[in-house]
């Protein structure tokens, strides 16, 4: 797509050498006008995310309807691997057109934070276009662990340094950052026993050898139902609708405490600023739209949407937040 579209607009008067002017009438002059948003799309839109399955790719197929407001087709691109810079470093490597976006979770400003020497710098590289969806994590706790509150947790903890275990998936994973962020907060000592996934890490929980995670509201849920596991708290800033009736972490003995999986679409940082509007509005409208509240949270999401400016301030605030977190507890590769 050029960069200027010809427009034609009447010309008014022309003046001879003779110094008389003309009046042009029906006669037209051709000038130049910024296409920017008024012709976009005029192709199919790559949406580039995770592997297929999980909240990332949810997220863009939750997304997808968007093409009848755009009049191009969605096409969603899996390209899983690396915690998500596989697909990060393709959108930033894109053309800052709109016709490459990237659909992914909070992890993809985590992980530079961790690294010695990091792919790329995010607010140097992508653009925000809009917060789709949000993913609140749940504190749960093995049946034999002494507390059925998030201070009794805290309590214990301190009384035994150490002594207490948690699961999580792989770096800058949200059930990772958020029982850092817990132990930063708390100043307790709990020591982390790493896995290649969720799955396996619940599945040590269930059976004793770990006495705590923060894990998905959807993942814990059968076992909460069932009592195999105990459920205290969600890490949202508000009570969820996707843990009905449990409490935050922060109004439960931690105040300020908040983490989860923010889900968004992203553009290369030199995208016009025109297109990026355009794309928020029609993905705002498809996630505000009846019903799409009830389809996200049946697949362990709540639909957000929001301007770029809001999105960008809730990534500034949780990059300042996990800065600290990341240097506090050495997280940070040597």
């Amino acid at each position: 797509m050029s960069a200027a579209t010809p427009v034609a607009r009447p010309c008014g008067l022309l003046r001879t050498a003779q110094g008389q002017r003309i009046a042009l009438g029906v006669l037209t002059c051709l000038t130049f006008a910024p296409a920017g948003a008024q012709t976009y799309p005029t192709k199919p839109i790559r949406a580039v995310t995770d592997a297929a399955g999980g909240g990332n790719d949810f997220t863009a197929r939750m997304v997808s309807p968007v093409a009848a407001e755009l009049g191009q087709p969605w096409v969603v691109d899996n390209r899983g691997g690396a915690g998500g810079l596989i697909s990060a470093e393709i959108v930033a490597k894109a053309a800052p057109d709109g016709y490459t976006l990237l659909i992914h979770a909070s992890n993809i400003w985590t992980i530079p934070l961790l690294q010695r020497d990091p792919p790329y710098e995010f607010s140097r590289t992508f653009a925000p276009v809009v917060w789709v969806s949000r993913a609140p994590n749940t504190l749960v706790v093995h049946p034999s662990v002494a507390a059925t509150s998030v201070q009794e947790l805290i309590d214990l903890a301190r009384a035994q340094p150490g002594r207490l275990n948690y699961g999580s998936g792989g770096n800058a994973a949200t059930t990772h950052i958020a029982a850092e962020l817990f132990k930063s907060m708390a100043k307790v000592d709990i020591v982390r026993v790493q896995y290649k996934g969720t799955g396996p890490a619940i599945n040590d929980l269930l059976g004793g050898r770990l006495q705590l995670m923060f894990t998905t509201a959807s993942a814990a849920a059968p076992h909460i139902k069932s009592g195999r596991l105990r459920a205290l708290a969600v890490t949202s800033a508000e009570p969820s609708p996707l843990a009905p009736g449990l409490p935050t972490v922060a109004a439960s003995g931690l105040p300020g405490y908040e983490s989860g999986s923010i889900y968004g679409v992203f553009a290369p940082v030199r995208t016009p600023p025109a297109i990026i509007e355009r794309l928020n509005r029609a993905i705002v409208k498809v996630v505000t739209a009846p019903g799409a509240k009830e389809r996200f949270l049946a697949s362990g999401l709540e639909a957000v949407g929001s301007t770029p400016a809001e999105f960008a301030a809730v990534i500034k605030r949780d990059v300042a937040r996990l800065t600290k977190v990341v240097a506090e507890a050495g997280l940070k590769e040597p």
